[in-house]
């Protein structure tokens, strides 16, 4: 018996395996309205479920078969409500999708199987003032999905939004045309029409969206729930639902004619999700949405078409911005000829069969220039990419105001462009400031000079980058070092930073228009000098000094320092007022070794020896001078060195 629930539970745990949808590689659900009748309108609801089979378990296809569907009414008072739980449905066609990729100059195509399976039923909907959500959900993506976060553990939410007759008369949701791309190159332009087709004439735009979650590995296969549905996590960087699979140029869609471009570089399988949104009098009526899984491959053209994108513009070449004559890059590999046609309408000599043709255009506008490689051949290629000519733009800037520190700069923006008008500016002041306004004001907290960059766009996204210097005058005012004196002696000062100068108060000195009065000094005291000082650019700041006057000339040595860092006390030196020179200060330890030696007074011991920290304790000191009146003088001392 032990045995026997031991196989069964082997038997189950298998089957649950089998039955993960690691096959379906994507899906879409649409509808169609069939009519009035009683009870409310009539839609045709169709899930496109798109199945690997060539590595899918074909018991995991099978189990596809029935698939559920909910409606839900989400326009109740008490919130939404599924209105249908009878959701079985048995598919009403199966399809090997055609590869559509038939180049024979490919050296290894990659075998690949894609089934699709249509799923249809009529549901009768009353009227409700805010519309119906169809759903399907299926457990579990392919483990090996690279730009999602557990893709072999989370399921999909197929799902469509049916709106309130309200809202519109009625409505038929938009169909993609094609199908889903089977073989993606690496290293080769991909140029994919995902465009599609409304039977209301509804304009319709595109873009990548996001996927949504769906079913778990604990229930693989649903009666779905109510919505919201979150969305899938994408693992960032550097994915996210705009930017689904590695690719330079990156892959991008064109918003208006739904064609994805790019090239793919990074060989695996990605989840991409297209949203085609209905648009009817300029109103978002509904959004439409197909996810499926790309598969880069590394498959190799032996020749391979290729026109470079150097513009951030979908599928573009260059906008061209300051002629009409443009410059063509040929990137094409394996070819051996060329035909050139560069787009102008109603004229049929705008070719050219040069590797890299030079052709001036005869107006502004959106030309589609096409390159064919080896044309005529076994093995030709081709690609085709916009390019925009709108001349001329042009970006410039001046500069004005007080070049000082701290103070204001305008910055005037004069770029000129023939299309107007300029949308964005983007401002690097060069010292870290940024601005995105037009004519920005700027102040440099220190002097110096300054690479300035402007970069200027147009509405026709013309871009243009001016750099130039500006100067901030390197202004530092200052009146020199405080000072100690004896009583009846004299100071020639000697302020700096600029070519004018004022002096308070004006006791004692004999010019307080100058840099460097002459102070005499009759008798003691202290007394603090401001000097405002002004450059020749215009700059303003000022200094102060402090003038001590002592009775005697006298020599001041501490009798103990620190030398621990902390900015206090860290310097042994004398100091020395009335004195007119020190011949040497000498310090030794109480062996007799000297540790320094120094013949500027300003200078002093840092308590080192031979780079190391000098030991604690006692050293003895000796100075050597010359007084005021040339007579020389000897000291000596000793200090305590503490930590």
């Amino acid at each position: 018996m032990n045995y026997c629930k031991y196989l069964i539970l082997i038997f189950l745990f298998v089957c649950n395996l089998q039955a993960k949808a690691s096959h379906i590689v994507g899906g879409e659900v649409t509808y169609k309205f069939t009519g009035v009748v009683a009870g409310g309108n009539r839609y045709e609801i169709s899930l496109v479920i798109y199945q690997d089979c060539l590595n899918g378990q074909i018991g995991a296809i099978d189990m596809d078969n029935p698939a559920y569907l909910s409606v839900f009414d989400t326009g109740t008072s008490t919130g939404i409500r599924r209105i249908y739980l009878d959701t079985t449905i048995n598919f009403s066609e199966k399809l090997v999708v055609p590869v559509n990729f038939s180049n024979a100059c490919v050296t290894n195509i990659p075998p690949v199987c894609l089934l699709k399976k249509t799923f249809k039923r009529s549901f009768v909907l009353p009227p409700n003032s805010a519309g119906y959500i169809v759903s399907y959900q299926r457990c579990c993506r392919n483990a090996q999905v690279m730009n999602i976060r557990n893709p072999g553990d989370e399921g999909a939410t197929y799902f469509c939004y049916i709106p309130p007759v309200g809202l519109v008369a009625s409505n038929n949701s938009a169909v993609f045309k094609q199908y889903p791309p089977q073989i993606i190159c690496r290293n080769n332009p991909l140029y994919y029409d995902h465009s599609a087709t409304d039977a209301d004439g509804d304009s319709l735009s595109y873009e990548f969206c996001n996927a949504s979650i769906g079913a778990t590995a604990s229930d693989i296969k649903p009666i779905p729930g109510p919505p919201p549905y979150p969305n899938v996590q994408y693992i960032a960087p550097p994915y996210s639902a705009i930017y689904p699979l590695t690719a330079f140029p990156l892959l991008q869609i064109d918003p208006r004619t739904g064609i994805i471009s790019g090239t793919p570089n990074r060989v695996g399988r990605f989840l991409v999700t297209v949203c085609c949104s209905e648009w009817r009098g300029g109103v978002l009526i509904n959004v439409m949405k197909r996810e499926f899984q790309f598969v880069v491959t590394d498959c190799s053209k032996v020749v391979v078409a290729c026109i470079p994108q150097f513009s951030t513009d979908i599928n573009t070449f260059i906008v061209e911005c300051t002629s009409f004559t443009v410059q063509f890059v040929n990137c094409s590999s394996g070819g051996f000829s060329y035909h050139w046609d560069f787009g102008v309408p109603g004229i049929d000599n705008d070719t050219s069969n040069e590797l890299a043709p030079i052709f001036t255009y005869p107006d502004t506008g959106i030309f589609t220039v096409k390159l064919v490689v080896n044309p005529g051949s076994t093995c030709p290629d081709s690609i085709s990419r916009f390019v925009k000519i709108f001349p001329t733009f042009t970006t410039n800037f001046t500069d004005s105001g007080t070049y000082c520190p701290g103070k204001p700069i305008t910055f005037t923006d004069k770029s000129a462009t023939t299309i107007k008008p300029i949308t964005s500016w983007i401002w690097n002041f060069g010292d870290g400031g940024t601005s995105g306004d037009q004519n920005p004001v700027h102040s440099y907290s220190y002097g110096g000079t300054y690479n300035v960059l402007l970069i200027s766009q147009n509405v026709k996204n013309c871009i243009d980058t001016s750099v130039r210097q500006v100067i901030i005058e390197n202004f530092r005012p200052s009146a020199g070092n405080d000072t100690i004196i004896v009583k009846g002696e004299s100071i020639l000062f000697n302020a700096t930073g600029g070519n004018q100068y004022t002096w308070s108060p004006p006791d004692y000195l004999n010019n307080i228009n100058i840099n460097n009065p002459l102070g005499i000094y009759p008798d003691t005291g202290i007394i603090n000098y401001i000097v405002n000082v002004t450059s020749a650019y215009g700059c303003m700041g000022s200094d102060t000094i402090k003038v001590w006057v002592v009775s005697q000339a006298a020599f001041f040595v501490p009798t103990g320092f620190s030398p621990n860092g902390d900015g206090n006390n860290d310097v042994f030196r004398p100091i020395a007022i009335g004195y007119r020179s020190l011949k040497y200060f000498r310090v030794y330890n109480r062996w007799g070794e000297q540790v320094y030696y120094g013949e500027n007074i300003s200078e002093g011991w840092d308590g080192s020896q031979k780079g190391k920290p000098a030991e604690l304790g006692t050293y003895f000191w000796q100075i050597s001078f010359v007084d005021r009146f040339g007579k020389e003088g000897y000291m000596k001392g000793d200090v305590t060195l503490v930590r």
